[in-house]
């Protein structure tokens, strides 16, 4: 009987390990729908801002900081500002401080030589 004993622990680890599996999957699907979502916002950020990629990240880090609201939370309150109109009036303070603070000190094109 000692022998059979591991046998019908066999299923019950592969159902475990299916379960992990099934849980990091969920877990990857996540975070590929919230990288998506922050690099749309900082493109949003570039383009309104003018910015670098870099700089637009620096934007948007400072948004979620300043305001104390989760990253994705900012990137998602700004993609709704960008179909909707809408923005919450602490987030839109914030983040034209922080356009203000990391934007270029001019308009490209608007210096006369």
């Amino acid at each position: 009987m000692g022998a059979v004993a591991p046998r019908p622990n066999e299923p019950a680890d592969e159902t475990e390990r299916i379960v992990e599996l099934e849980e990091e999957v969920d877990q990857l699907k996540q975070a590929v729908v919230s990288h998506a979502v922050v690099d749309q916002a900082i493109g949003m950020i570039v383009a309104l801002g003018r910015l670098s990629p870099d700089q637009g990240w620096t934007v948007l880090k400072d948004v979620s900081q300043h305001t104390n609201i989760k990253l994705r939370r900012v990137a998602e309150l700004i993609l709704i500002w960008g179909r909707e109109g809408e923005m919450p009036p602490e987030i839109r303070v914030e983040l034209e401080e922080a356009l203000e603070r990391h934007g270029p000190t001019q308009i490209p094109g608007s210096a006369k030589g």
